[in-house]
Formats: structure tokens, C-alpha cells, sequence
């Protein structure tokens, strides 16, 4: 997307391949006094002028195209899912904002069909307001078919931080709502069966949910069918 760096306007977008938009128009090069000489004026002592291309402060915005989009608070196991799910080999640490760029992995599914998937770094409350690595982010999130919440099972209040989650997109674009949502609860290798019962009546309600582990690979399936399911409703 290209804006107009002072005014803020929208140029153009290039959300196609191969789709080509001229930013700023080239100058126009001159004629040298070589291109005057005639017979009788071997050496002329004039030229013709170029003229000036346009100039112009413009700013120029990335926004990731993915199916799938990964939502959740630093921490929450996005990077570890998509190296898992994909070949994408993001950075992994237990520490806040390990993830400082979006990643995209493609996610192979059943019968060599496949989907794509965007790690973006971790959003904060206040994340719609710069708080964090806030609006750098949260941009990538609009060209997402699917936004796939991830709660880990270590969180104090798994309900009050997919409203969190819900509230910072909802104070970016409210149009975010409108997208198709899934909830997993990452981690939940640390949970035994009778836990994992208990929790699932804590869960919000308005929105499917299921429980995985990068770690044991449990659940990942059934999130692919998922995911591909919603992402091929007509």
C-alpha cells in the first residue's frame, strides 16, 4: 500500500502478482548538442534541456496475505505452532517479543493441498494505541482469511484474554470482527483430562475452540481440518 506521507491518502494498493503501479513518473532526458550538428553547423552551442521526474515523500506499507492469522499475547506459543505446523524456522524463545517480523509457513494438509499461515508478534492491551510493538503489527492481520486466537493453558483468565484480544482489534478496525475466528488453547500438554473438562465450561462461548500441544503434536490435526473446513465454506 502507498500513502502519501504527509496527507496520510491511500495512492494505490498491489494486492495481486504481478500487479504494477507507477509510483512517480521519470524526468525526461535531453538532446546534446551532437543531436543540432548539420552540415553547414558542425559544432552547434546549444542542447535541449531534460526535464525534472516527480518527486515526492511517499510511504510505503507492507501488509502480509496469508489464509490463516495468529493472534495471541507474547508467549502464547504462535512461533513454536507455525515451525511445528510448517517448514518456517521463526525465532523461539521463552521471553517476550521474540518475534519481530511476521513469519509465513505453509501448512502441508491432506492430499498435497496446503494453506498459509502468519506468525505475527505478539499483541499487549494497548497494542491499538502503539503500546507494545503495537500498529506495526496489527496491519498484517487484515489480509488474514482466518484469525486464529491462541490462548496458552498456563493463562490466569483464559476468557478475559480473548476479550482483550477481541477489544484490541475491535479499536483498530472494527471490520476484524467480521472475519472467521477459531480459539485454541496451546499447551495443554500440561493438562490432564478432568482439568481440560473444567476449563472448557470457562471458555467464551461465541467461538469454537480446541486444545493442542506443539509439543506432543496433539489436537493438530483436527486444527488443520478445522482450519480447512472454514477456509473452504462457500
Amino acid at each position: 500500500m502507498a500513502r502519501n506521507a504527509e496527507t496520510g491518502n491511500v495512492l494505490f494498493e498491489i494486492t495481486d502478482e504481478g500487479q504494477e503501479k507507477i509510483l512517480a513518473h521519470g524526468g525526461k532526458g535531453g538532446l546534446g548538442n551532437e543531436n543540432f550538428k548539420t552540415a553547414t553547423n558542425q559544432t552547434p552551442r546549444y542542447a535541449q534541456p531534460g526535464e525534472e521526474g516527480t518527486e515526492d515523500w511517499v510511504v510505503l506499507e507492507l501488509k502480509v496475505l496469508a489464509d490463516v492469522g495468529l493472534v495471541g499475547f507474547p508467549n502464547a506459543g504462535k512461533s513454536t505452532l507455525l515451525s511445528v505446523l510448517s517448514e518456517a524456522k521463526p525465532e523461539i524463545a521463552d521471553y517476550p517479543f521474540t518475534t519481530l517480523v511476521p513469519n509465513l509457513g505453509v501448512v502441508s494438509y491432506r492430499d498435497y493441498k496446503s494453506f498459509v499461515m502468519a506468525d505475527i508478534p505478539g499483541i499487549i492491551e494497548g497494542a491499538s494505541e502503539g503500546k507494545g510493538l503495537g500498529m506495526r503489527f496489527l496491519r498484517h492481520i487484515e489480509r488474514n482469511s482466518v484469525l486464529l486466537f491462541l490462548i496458552p493453558a498456563d493463562a490466569d483468565d483464559m476468557k478475559k484474554e480473548y476479550e482483550i484480544l477481541l477489544g484490541e482489534l475491535k479499536k483498530y478496525n472494527p471490520e476484524l470482527l467480521d472475519k472467521q475466528r477459531l480459539l485454541a488453547i496451546s499447551k495443554s500438554d500440561m493438562l490432564d483430562a478432568e482439568l481440560e473438562k473444567e476449563i472448557r465450561h470457562e471458555l467464551p462461548t461465541e467461538i469454537e475452540s480446541l486444545f493442542i500441544s506443539s509439543i506432543t503434536q496433539s489436537g493438530l490435526m483436527s486444527l488443520k481440518d478445522k482450519i480447512w473446513q472454514i477456509l473452504n465454506i462457500e
